[in-house]
């Protein structure tokens, strides 16, 4: 009965492990941005009805950018009454509604503009933007085949350093890719404070669209190799 090859090297066929690693540092490729709309009144119809009105108004800007808008998805809504805090029962005495929107974009010259454009909502909260990569983006390609590159280097240099060379490879683990930039919504926004706007909204020839710097993300890859080598003649 045949054998499966030993998990570790023989004289006749040595074995060799290592790591390689790769860092990337690149320009993010999308943008996303949470909206968060609100609406209060007395009567719960008419704090639906500027809820609606408000959001659909937020729509309406954000699909007006076109191409530079990669999706729209519409979040949570709610709304709740608030009951008063004295007398006997329970009496409303407002009604509070909320409705959150996340926009991604790729345009980020579009993205400063927008920002500013929807903090000048009534009643609307911007926060962001949080930068990242797509999920598909080459990037991480592109580390996962430098990080086996640079394992394979590696492995030669021990080789020579033997006076030997590699014989073949046994096993590739691939440790992984990672982003430590989140990809949606999550960690902190870079380049912008989360922007609230209440109360009368300017017009907006008077608020500038803010200035906001991409931030660079950070991909890391890793694998573990192992080859055998050629055996050495450690006696010359």
């Amino acid at each position: 009965m045949e054998q499966s090859p030993a998990p570790y090297g023989t004289p006749d066929a040595p074995r060799i492990a290592v790591r390689g690693e790769a860092h990337l540092e690149v320009d993010p490729e999308i943008a996303r941005i949470s909206v968060t709309v609100s609406a209060r009144g007395t009567d719960r119809r008419d704090a639906l009805t500027d809820l609606t009105r408000r959001n659909a108004a937020v729509l309406d800007l954000v699909k007006a950018y076109g191409n530079a808008v990669d999706s729209v998805e519409s979040g949570t809504f709610s709304i709740s009454p608030e009951l008063t805090r004295h007398g006997r029962g329970e009496r409303v005495r407002a009604y509070h509604g909320r409705v959150h929107t996340t926009a991604e974009l790729s345009d980020f010259t579009a993205l400063g503009e927008l920002t500013t454009r929807l903090a000048d909502f009534d009643l609307t909260r911007v926060e962001g933007p949080w930068w990242a990569l797509r999920p598909g983006s080459p990037t991480y390609r592109q580390a996962r085949q430098q990080a086996v590159r640079e394992a394979v280097q590696r492995a030669r240099e021990y080789a020579e350093a033997l006076g030997t060379d590699l014989a073949a490879l046994v096993e590739l683990a691939d440790i992984g890719a990672e982003n430590p930039t989140p990809p949606y919504g999550y960690g902190s926004p870079a380049g912008a404070m989360p922007t609230v706007a209440y109360g009368g909204a300017a017009p907006f020839d008077e608020a500038p669209p803010l200035d906001l710097e991409p931030q660079r993300q950070h991909v890391y890859a890793q694998v573990n190799a192992r080859f055998t080598l050629v055996p050495p003649r450690l006696n010359h």
